[in-house]
């Protein structure tokens, strides 16, 4: 049982890198077909500095830090009980290549469905670049089945 208490929980900070062919592969893999994410020109004629951040990319700074995993641990969830039950994305300002972004998550919910054979973890996460700028928040719904 996922207890209350980690309600108010911060993960350590997680930083990352935006690099131009990490941004590409990320495109690639995901089926992005828009050029404003694999070529830089495309991305400056559409007035970014350089390539922009695909929309999910952030998503990767806490799987890339760790941080992701060992929250599992840390809560008792083992992998084959996980489904992601929700992601969402705002989006402030983009991400760009040559930006660091840096993620802080927290829990902000932890709650039960079906006489707990369904338990909830609800993570919020601001990510702002190397300005202290904020780029993005994320909310994040784990679920552990039992």
């Amino acid at each position: 049982m996922i207890g209350r208490e980690w309600i108010g929980y911060e993960l350590p900070a997680s930083v990352l890198p935006i690099e131009r062919s990490r941004l590409q592969f990320f495109a690639k893999v995901t089926g992005e077909t828009n050029p404003v994410y694999t070529e830089q020109a495309a991305a400056q004629a559409a007035g970014y500095p350089d390539l922009p951040a695909p929309p999910t990319f952030l998503f990767a700074a806490e799987l890339d830090s760790g941080e992701s995993f060992a929250l599992l641990e840390r809560l008792q969830i083992p992998i084959a009980k996980l489904l992601h039950g929700e992601q969402g994305f705002s989006y402030h300002r983009p991400a760009c290549v040559g930006d660091t972004v840096t993620v802080h998550s927290r829990i902000e919910d932890v709650y039960s469905k079906k006489n707990g054979a369904l338990e909830f973890v609800v993570k919020t996460s601001r990510a702002s670049n190397q300005r202290g700028e904020l780029v993005a928040e994320l909310r994040t719904v784990l679920v552990c089945r039992h």
